[in-house]
Order: C-alpha cells, then structure tokens, then sequence
C-alpha cells in the first residue's frame, strides 16, 4: 500500500501560527536559547518536553506536535508503524554518548560479558538501536540478554539500586551516571552506530501552508544553532543546566562530546537508516520491512543546509561576510 505523502503547498506567511515543537532534555529549545535565536521568530512556538523519541513521535502521529526531534531508532519505529509522519531534517552527532554503562563495582568488561545479564533501555530509542547494533558487532543478538524497558528516570533508577546489570542510554544521562555514580562504559557507539538524528513532523503540518512556512523558518534556526554551539560549547553547556537544573559539570561533559551538526538529508542517511530497520526487522522486534525512503520530505533541506552554512542574519549566528 503506498505511503500517504502530503503534498508541498505554496509559500505562505507563518505569521498567526503556533508551532508545537516536541523536545527533550537539552534539546532544540536549548540549542536555540544559547545562539539566542528565540527572540525574533515571526511566529509563536510552543514546546512540549518527552523523556524520549518514542512518545514525541507518538504525539506527531497523533497530531498533538507538529514537529520534534529523535535519534535515529525512533524514526524507524514511526516507519514501521506507517504513521503519518515524515522525516524533515537531519543531523549527525558523536556516537560516543551512546552508551551501554555499567556500574563501577560490576564483573563485566566486554560486550560478550553482557550474554545473560538484564539490561535496562528504552524500546525504540536510539539506545535500543546502539545496543542491537553492538551486540550483532559482537556475533550476539537481542535474544542473547534480559531486555527491561524502562523510560530514562526509572532506568536510572534501576541501573542505581541494582536491579538490572547494565544500562542503554545517551547524554546528558550517559555524563550524569559517570560523574555521580562512576559508572563505567563497556561499549559506545564508535563503529557501530549511525549518530544520526532527525526532525519529524506530522503529514497535517507539512500540509498546512502557514505551519508549513513556520517549520521552513524554525528547522532553518534549529540548523544555524547547531553549528553555533559547535563553537560556543560553554554557553550551550550553561544555557542547557539553567534549563533543565542538570549541574553544569553534567552537561559540559556531554557538550565535550561533541555536537549534532546539520547533514544533507540524502541517500547516505536513508541507506543507513534502512539498514538499521532491516537489522530490527530480522531481529523481529518491528514486522516485515519498514521503507524507509517512504518516510523522507526533503523539501527543507536547501533552506537549512543554507542557514548551517551562512547562520540567520542580523544574529550572533550569522557568519556572512560583513555580518557581526
């Protein structure tokens, strides 16, 4: 059955429209507030805050947000599911913040250590996604350990009281179990991980005219703060703790990292992505094969490949010549 594609509209004005955008914990708001490119937006945004990909493209489904950003996994789920969504920007960030942790007193030192034991990760999260693709490295597979899905806080709270022997997640939780409960990492994402991330918005907005424009101009600053905070990491580690109340020495070792910085939205990142959905796909986690090219609009992406290079002018973002 093919896949229902919104139609591209004619450019619009976005004034009037309300945005919701659906964001995580030092996410797109934050990103935003330290290249302090919320002050002039022609249209009001709302922000809506999930634990996690999954339920923020649940809420795109169901119309609830009209765009939000993910990891790479829950955007393969949203395929899976053929949910009215599709997939708008893309970005790719270090693999080493996705982490399969231990806690410092644990036996296990090697992923073929993980065989039998139980691991907390969120279902359909860019960690559910790192840990099959670190186990299949491994000549292991999902069937090879005790899977517990568990959101971040309850994880977290399981990985501290030992109720589970390891934990899948990413920053700023990967930083925080390091620094506060010294934990240690058995795998990350080098090698076997994608680091991608995406933006995606519902079929009903990229429909629209008005929200259509309003996205246009939102996934524009979102990319000119991306590559913004690549050179201002302070900042955005401040701006992220001042948000979230995370102790700043957390999220100035997740910023460490490295950043996510805008990518083309091209064959590459579909290629890979669909290998990932393939991989869930034969491990049986999603039915049959999600199609993943099925679920890319990539009407954006000159706009904002054009603001990650030149920045928004008239803000401390805009790198044209002449600009301040």
């Amino acid at each position: 059955m093919p896949v229902d594609r919104p139609p591209v509209q004619p450019a619009a004005s976005p004034a009037g429209v309300t945005l919701v955008v659906g964001d995580q914990k030092g996410g797109s708001r934050s990103l935003l507030r330290a290249a302090e490119l919320l002050d002039d937006v022609p249209y009001r945004i709302e922000w809506r805050t999930f634990t996690a990909g999954p339920p923020l493209i649940e809420a795109a489904r169901a119309g609830a947000i009209d765009v939000g950003g993910t990891g790479n996994t829950p955007a393969i789920f949203a395929a899976a599911a053929r949910a009215r969504v599709q997939v708008v920007s893309a970005n790719r960030g270090n693999v080493t913040s996705d982490a399969i942790l231990v806690r410092r007193d644990s036996p296990i030192r090697s992923v073929a250590d993980l065989r039998g034991t139980r691991i907390a990760v969120g279902k359909g999260t860019s960690a559910h996604g790192q840990l099959l693709s670190t186990l299949r490295a491994a000549g292991m597979s999902l069937d090879d350990v005790d899977l517990t899905f568990l959101a971040p806080a309850d994880a977290y709270g399981a990985f501290r009281q030992g109720d589970v022997d390891a934990w899948a997640v990413w920053d700023p939780y990967t930083s925080q179990a390091e620094l506060d409960d010294g934990a240690r990492i058995v795998a990350d994402g080098t090698g076997t991980a994608n680091g991608y991330g995406f933006q995606v918005a519902s079929n009903a907005t990229l429909a629209d005219p008005a929200r259509s424009a309003a996205l246009a101009d939102f996934l524009a600053r979102l990319a000119a703060a991306q590559v913004y905070s690549d050179t201002h990491r302070e900042q955005r580690a401040r701006v992220w703790s001042e948000e979230t109340t995370i102790p700043l020495p957390i999220t100035r070792r997740a910023v460490a990292r490295g950043p996510d910085l805008p990518i083309p939205l091209d064959d590459t990142v579909v290629a890979s992505q669909q290998a990932l959905a393939d991989a869930f796909s034969e491990a049986g986690v999603i039915p049959g094969r999600a199609d993943i090219g099925a679920f890319v609009d990539r009407r954006y992406e000159a706009t904002t490949l054009a603001a990650a290079r030149d920045g928004i002018p008239g803000t401390p973002t805009d790198r044209r010549t002449g600009a301040r």
